[in-house]
């Protein structure tokens, strides 16, 4: 038997890498950079227990266990990130573009104006007067609060 197929034998039905161990990854570079600077036995301690949860993770046969992990991770990642995604637009909507209110967010279907500048808008969920600041005939808008 060539080393080769010892190594595919070995690796076949394993986890591998997922985006939990890419976020561990990252975690890990983060700890390395700030330990360079502190140099503490805390930052080396957490650096060596991430490399050993990565390999752990990637060399594990339980796949059912690491994809339970990772569902878990991209359930709380897209809980802590989803204020900052973008609305999906609809790119074949040529006549609306698709904003988000501040107060109630919910999603508003807006005409595109033909005029360009300031112009203005009302939720009408919660009636919250918005300040919409357009351009002619693009999709770039922006949402801001109007003042009283």
């Amino acid at each position: 038997m060539k080393f080769k197929d010892k190594v595919n034998s070995f690796l076949f039905n394993r986890n591998g890498i997922d985006e939990l161990g890419i976020f561990t990854m990252w975690v890990y570079i983060f700890v390395t950079i700030f330990n360079t600077f502190t140099n503490t036995f805390i930052g080396d301690l957490t650096g060596l227990l991430l490399v050993i949860l990565i390999f752990f993770r990637m060399f594990s046969k339980n796949i059912k266990a690491r994809t339970k992990e990772n569902n878990i991770h991209k359930k709380i990642t897209s809980f802590l990130f989803k204020p900052f995604i973008n609305i999906k637009r609809n790119i074949q909507d040529k006549d609306h573009v698709y904003k988000r209110c501040h107060k109630c967010k919910t999603v508003l279907k807006l005409p595109l104006p033909d005029k360009r500048g300031i112009n203005h808008a009302k939720c009408p969920k919660c009636k919250k007067s918005l300040t919409l600041i357009t351009f002619k005939k693009q999709k770039i808008e922006l949402i801001t609060k109007k003042s009283k």
